[in-house]
């Protein structure tokens, strides 16, 4: 019975994991900018990594190689949101501007529209 949980519980945490480093990966892929990137790696790729380690973790049961799984998923919940937010803090020194999905015409367009309906208001 305890094994048969066990099973299922390691299973459950490696899919979770395979989940979210695969949201991780096409977030990278199909967002605009380095800072909305540097977001989503530092979200999903760690919660992806921390499910993934939970699975080695509950695999190994109580063992010494559970204790480094357990030192390691501290380790990367400390320094992947730290290096995402040195990479995005660096970008926003070397001056990279983020990628807004407005459109400089389309906010002249709602500008007028807005000042437009102002007018019908009162």
């Amino acid at each position: 019975m305890i094994e048969t949980l066990q099973f299922w519980a390691v299973v459950v945490l490696l899919g979770l994991g395979v989940f979210f480093t695969f949201v991780s990966t096409v977030g990278v892929l199909r967002l605009p900018d380095i800072y909305a990137r540097a977001h989503t790696a530092s979200q999903t790729d760690t919660l992806g990594a921390g499910f993934a380690l939970a699975a080695v973790a509950v695999a190994f049961g109580w063992q010494q190689a559970t204790v480094y799984s357990v030192l390691l998923l501290f380790f990367v919940f400390i320094t992947n949101p730290t290096a995402a937010h040195a990479i995005a803090r660096s970008a926003a020194e070397t001056g990279v501007e983020p990628l807004l999905t407005e459109d400089p015409d389309d906010a002249d367009d709602d500008a007028n529209t807005a000042v437009e309906s102002e007018g019908e208001v009162q």
